[in-house]
């Protein structure tokens, strides 16, 4: 048999009904006794403005005034062994929160001979030197962080020293380009020279040979148009930007055109220019890039108005005639009313005569 105790019967009392309910007691509350505050510092009363008392009879409470409170003095402060200062100005990288920027050093600011000194000792950007000079990073830092950046910059500086006169800008086009030095700068200047032919071209009248070309389109005058190597008898019924359409032809290129005049021009004075035999033989062809051609500038020719000037045309024709007009593309050669129609592609040199 089991050695535990059994417990003891429950014995339920139930209310008689009607019986009122037995509320408890309530329990005294007891509040913890407050704890006396020893000051620390010399107890200074608080200076308390007497607060008014109503007179008896209004039936409004009488305000007791209230017990000063004692002053503790102000908390000292705590040496801990050098601690945080925190009575200075707020630090960070242009606020709270960062890391303080170093100042520049003192002195004067670094001119352009000492930041591209250091840019070409060091091998980095000039605006990375000029950082450094200034107190910022540093080019081994800034070396490091940027590897790909740093390596062209080293294969451009390694450029610049085997190629005396070399610029930077042109060392970084040659790497990229993949091409020898004396391609890159012909390159360069063709793309120059381009540019200095748009400028020309747009800075030169072309009223003068606009109209001379409607003229012969509006009377319909049969013209001798010289090209490379023939000549073609036609009448010009328009005129396009790039092509001459003829008549009995069709549409004639301009880049095939050396010369044009009226017919009857042509059988009078053409019989009588001179001619190189070797060009008369095989025409020099005629380059699609105006700036590979010999001339292609019509501003030379501006100051020379109205003066002989003698020309070299592709196909080995030899004029010597007056400079009558000039255009963007073309210039007119002659009297008045005997004028010959020279496209600038056609020359392959001239000069003034005397």
């Amino acid at each position: 048999m089991s050695d535990r105790p059994k417990k003891p019967p429950v014995e339920i009392v139930r209310r008689p009904a009607g019986a009122p309910a037995v509320v408890p007691a309530p329990r005294p509350v007891v509040s913890p006794a407050p704890r006396p505050v020893t000051p620390k510092g010399p107890v200074v009363p608080r200076q308390v403005s007497p607060v008014p008392v109503r007179p008896a009879g209004t039936g409004a409470p009488v305000s007791a005034a209230p017990v000063p409170r004692p002053v503790v003095g102000e908390r000292p402060s705590f040496d801990r062994g050098g601690g945080f200062d925190r009575s200075g100005p707020p630090r960070g990288r242009g606020g709270p929160g960062g890391f303080p920027r170093p100042a520049r050093p003192p002195g004067p600011p670094p001119t352009a001979d000492q930041i591209n000194a250091l840019a070409r000792r060091e091998r980095v950007p000039a605006r990375i030197a000029k950082g450094e000079l200034e107190g910022k990073m540093k080019c081994r830092i800034w070396k490091k962080l940027h590897a790909e950046e740093a390596k062209r910059f080293d294969q451009a500086y390694t450029l610049m020293e085997k190629t005396p006169g070399l610029e930077l800008a042109e060392a970084f086009g040659v790497n990229q380009a993949g091409m020898s030095v004396e391609e890159f700068r012909e390159r360069r200047a063709r793309v120059k020279k381009k540019e200095e032919v748009k400028v020309a071209r747009t800075s030169v009248d072309p009223k003068a040979i606009d109209g001379f070309l409607a003229d012969l389109v509006a009377t319909k005058a049969e013209l001798t148009l010289v090209l490379g190597e023939r000549t073609v008898v036609d009448t010009i019924t328009a005129v396009e930007p790039v092509a001459f359409q003829l008549e009995k032809s069709g549409r004639l290129e301009k880049l095939q055109v050396v010369a044009l005049c009226k017919k009857a021009l042509w059988e009078k004075q053409g019989p009588h220019f001179e001619r190189d035999a070797k060009l008369a033989q095989k025409p020099l062809p005629v380059a699609r890039q105006p700036a590979r051609r010999p001339v292609s500038d019509p501003r030379p020719f501006l100051e020379h108005s109205g003066k002989t000037l003698g020309f070299l045309l592709r196909n080995g024709l030899k004029p010597e005639l007056p400079l009558r007009a000039v255009g963007p593309f073309d210039v007119l050669l002659g009297e008045e009313g005997e004028e010959i129609f020279v496209p600038l592609h056609g020359v392959v040199k001239w000069e003034p005569k005397v």
